[in-house]
């Protein structure tokens, strides 16, 4: 395997290292395959490529690197001290390679795949398992990855590709996303069991215009439909408290800390008392959305037919 061709690429050692490895990349299978049969010719059998394509990547490689990797005599070669190390870097390189194109083969496979779900925390209780075990009547192997957070950092992962779906709540109107409406949930204000408006069950908002309330930080979808609400009954809601989670919210609302606008609770919470809002109409949209144009693997086909399919009924009654 003479040395008879000069690239005209060699690398230098302040080279960018997407350059490298572009340059790399595709000779390292040719290399490895060398290396474990010490033999140009077998290894050209054994890969089906043909004896002079093989031995001018092996020329190429070691010119780009500027080291010697092999120790030839005739078809014969040996691995010098720097190829042995070489080999070893590149061997766990295509395992890895290797083993993440089985996890995205596995991900996508129609039976077993996988679908990365994401969902609000006020779903997490009763509705999110629900669907799944429906869902799972027909599709008993496909796997899932949960994510709970509020909509903007959901969205935020949908367009980084870490979710394929999420339910969220207001449903996004974005030119990169598609957002499909599937139920509406209404809220309730919710008031210590010893608070002035406990004995009612019904409630105009603005009745509340003098609590203090308690609710979740700026950037949840729940906040800025409280916020919403209050401007529409004709008050700003002083806020006394801020969370990232409803329950916390029932807590403080039960340790007489303020009022708060929630959607129901999984399971009724002592302490609180909980009033349906009159007016202004107090109910948030409940949608899913997925990124704008991104290839579904089959199992997230399947299950984002079967959320669209449960429009009008997504929620327990």
């Amino acid at each position: 395997m003479p040395h008879q061709h000069s690239s005209s690429r060699r690398l230098s050692p302040s080279g960018d290292t997407e350059d490298i490895v572009a340059l790399l990349a595709p000779r390292l299978v040719h290399f490895a395959g060398v290396a474990r049969t010490e033999h140009v010719t077998r290894a050209a059998q054994e890969m089906q490529v043909p004896q002079s394509t093989l031995s001018r990547a092996m020329v190429r490689l070691e010119q780009d690197l500027g080291v010697e990797l092999f120790a030839r005599r005739g078809r014969t070669v040996a691995l010098t001290p720097a190829g042995r190390t070489f080999l070893g870097s590149v061997e766990r390189a295509l395992a890895e390679i290797e083993r993440a194109a089985e996890e995205v083969r596995a991900d996508a496979d129609p039976a077993t795949g996988k679908v990365a779900f994401g969902f609000l925390h006020t779903m997490g209780a009763e509705t999110v398992p629900g669907l799944i075990q429906a869902f799972r009547a027909d599709h008993p192997r496909v796997r899932f990855s949960l994510v709970q957070n509020y909509g903007e950092a959901m969205l935020e992962k949908l367009r980084a590709g870490e979710l394929d779906l999420c339910l969220t709540s207001p449903v996004p109107d974005a030119p990169d996303l598609v957002g499909r409406r599937l139920d509406e949930q209404k809220l309730r204000l919710v008031v210590p069991a010893d608070h002035r408006l406990a004995a009612r069950r019904r409630v105009r908002l603005a009745e509340a215009s003098e609590e203090a309330f308690v609710t979740l930080e700026t950037g949840y979808g729940l906040r800025r439909i409280t916020d919403d609400l209050c401007q529409e009954a004709g008050f700003k809601p002083r806020i006394a408290f801020e969370g990232e989670e409803a329950e916390t919210l029932r807590g403080l609302v039960a340790a007489g800390l303020g009022v708060a606008l929630l959607p129901p609770p999984a399971v009724a919470r002592p302490g609180v008392v909980e009033l349906t809002v009159t007016a202004p109409r107090a109910a948030r949209e409940i949608g899913v959305a997925w990124l704008d144009g991104h290839p579904d693997t089959p199992p997230v086909a399947a299950f984002k037919k079967f959320l669209l399919s449960r429009r009008g009924s997504l929620l327990p009654a």
